[in-house]
């Protein structure tokens, strides 16, 4: 049975990543670090090749798939955009030590809507419904092969939503500059709408590097924070 492709792809390091910031919609370019592991990470292990090609619209992510595919023109897909921290965008835990909201979120481990920000619901809800979009396109026009490029949320919302083998949220947590592969079957994306993660990119990757690791821990620390020790949403309420 023919079966179909998409290879997820987070961006690489920013700036805004380096130092702890909560940068969701912020429109952080590349650090040079990013531009150097990516370049090290597109030598040492091939990225794959496809027939479509996606990206956020967030200049971290347009970079980064400029970067490993120099000759592509990628749609850009806004709802792939990362989650928006409203009043929290740009600011570290440190800076916003003194906000009772965001002391509410690190203390409980449960879901809270950053001030004048996105419910985690409705962003992951608009992320899967793009990607539900594309999918559907793909089965349709026979396009067997496609490469997404976006950021850890919006690649951790696909997973956690359509990935077997099952796993939490930030459970699906990668590197800057890595990610997973799914394959979809007409048949069971028909009837579940679920899709096999069956490797990690790039293949033959290097070990973490400790810019790498750093951003990885820091992530998953506000993960855990944000969705709670099970690392599962909280339903929409609105």
């Amino acid at each position: 049975m023919k079966s179909y492709t998409i290879h997820l792809i987070r961006h690489g390091i920013s700036q805004g990543n380096l130092e702890g910031r909560y940068i969701g919609s912020t429109d952080s370019p590349l650090a040079p670090e990013g531009i150097a592991r990516l370049n090290q990470l597109k030598s040492l292990g091939a990225y794959p090749e496809a027939e479509a090609y996606f990206s956020s619209p967030l200049k971290r992510s347009i970079q980064t798939i400029k970067l490993l595919y120099p000759e592509v023109q990628p749609v850009l897909i806004d709802d792939f955009r990362e989650c928006d921290f409203g009043d929290w965008e740009g600011k570290t835990a440190e800076e916003l030590s003194n906000d009772p909201t965001f002391a509410k979120w690190v203390e409980s481990g449960s879901a809270v809507t950053p001030p004048n920000g996105e419910n985690g619901g409705v962003f992951m809800q608009r992320v899967c419904a793009a990607f539900e979009k594309i999918v559907d396109s793909m089965l349709r026009s026979g396009t067997t092969s496609a490469v997404i490029v976006a950021h850890g949320g919006t690649l951790m919302s696909i997973l956690s939503m359509y990935g077997l083998p099952r796993a939490n949220y930030y459970d699906w947590m990668t590197e800057p500059g890595g990610g997973y592969s799914l394959r979809i079957t007409p048949g069971l994306w028909a009837r579940s709408m679920v899709a096999e993660v069956y490797a990690t990119i790039p293949a033959g990757k290097a070990e973490d590097s400790s810019d790498s690791k750093l951003v990885i821990d820091l992530a998953r620390e506000a993960a855990d924070r944000a969705f709670g020790k099970n690392g599962k949403k909280e339903k929409n309420e609105s």
